[in-house]
């Protein structure tokens, strides 16, 4: 098989990853478990070089020499892989994630109602918080086409790789991806908002310098969407607040305070459909005038219990969507109980 050849099979077994390793045949993850074709032999390291560098620009390919590691994007026919190339045991390994051509909706991807109400603030922070390959992208993109199709904004996207592609509609969408549209997180955060943009999606917020820069744009007026690598909302505020040093720790508060809009922390779990074997769970905190406040004062400790509390002003804890599910025969309670951040919280709720 030639990468096209593997990249077409990932797409019609419904998977959404392939893996190459050295030593294995490749393997496909779907429905979260991972399987390996096994009518192929184990792959060996000429055979991942001559499938995984041609796929690489010259420079990609010196990047990639030199840092050891390399994200990037490749298109197999109309369908998207975001690929992230490595090394282990000194040879050539790849993981392709198979982003869909067709940007869902938030009703077909099972998402609450109120997840519409996030493209309606005028300016301030959206954050997507969650582990690697929980549909935190897939979610964000479902609120960016929603925009693209019913707003007349400038979107202006930084990725690292592009992920899905927004096609033309009322607005104008500028996509910007690392180390081919700009050197650095740092310069296209400096230089984004002299590009006239109503709307900023930030791929992830990595550092210090890429968490001040989108407060900062949040600030002076734009609606600024991102992710974090965080388990629940509560602990997505907290990572912000400690990546500052000290001594500047009470200035981000009280920006988070006044320009925070809703955190939402997602996971997707295995559902007991055949027809739609994973779903989503979510966790959102709305910053209300008493979750302001908790923020402002560093009270973190006690924004779970505003969660519990919040559900009038749109905030739902994640133990509380979890036994939702369970009752709703959506999921099982043993999958309820895996996913569960706070195990006694959800026995409580069932």
């Amino acid at each position: 098989m030639n990468i096209h050849e593997l990249l077409q099979t990932t797409i019609e077994r419904k998977a959404s990853d392939l893996h190459l390793v050295v030593g294995y045949p490749p393997a496909l993850r779907i429905n979260r478990e991972m399987y390996h074709l096994n009518n192929m032999a184990e792959l060996t390291k000429n055979q991942i070089e001559e499938l995984v560098l041609p796929l690489m620009s010259d420079l990609q390919r010196k990047r990639f020499m030199e840092d050891m590691e390399l994200d990037f994007s490749s298109v197999s026919g109309t369908e998207r892989f975001r690929v992230n190339c490595y090394y282990q045991k000194g040879t050539i390994a790849a993981s392709f994630r198979h982003v869909s051509s067709k940007i869902r909706t938030i009703e077909e991807l099972t998402l609450p109602q109120i997840f519409h109400q996030f493209i309606r603030h005028p300016y301030g922070l959206v954050l997507f918080t969650g582990p690697t390959g929980e549909g935190k992208s897939t979610s964000l993109a479902a609120l960016i086409q929603e925009l693209n199709e019913t707003s007349t904004k400038h979107i202006v996207t930084i990725e690292d790789p592009i992920e899905y592609v927004f096609p033309k509609r009322k607005g104008i969408i500028s996509q910007r991806e690392l180390a081919l549209d700009t050197h650095s997180w740092t310069n296209a955060l400096r230089a984004v908002l002299r590009q006239d943009p109503d709307i900023i999606l930030v791929g992830e917020m990595r550092d210090y310098e890429t968490i001040a820069a989108a407060l900062t744009a949040a600030e002076t007026g734009h609606l600024v969407f991102s992710t974090l690598h965080t388990s629940s909302t509560v602990e997505a505020i907290n990572r912000i607040v400690d990546v500052f040093p000290p001594h500047q720790q009470s200035q981000v508060r009280s920006q988070l305070a006044a320009m925070l809009r809703v955190v939402v922390a997602q996971r997707l779990v295995p559902s007991i459909s055949t027809t739609n074997p994973i779903v989503p769970v979510v966790e959102i905190l709305q910053n209300t005038s008493a979750v302001a406040a908790l923020v402002r004062e560093g009270k973190f400790f006690m924004l779970d219990s505003v969660l519990e509390t919040g559900d009038d002003h749109g905030m739902i804890i994640m133990e509380k969507y979890l036994s939702k599910l369970i009752r709703e025969n959506v999921i099982t309670r043993d999958v309820g109980m895996q996913n569960a951040l706070r195990p006694q919280l959800l026995m409580k709720y069932l």
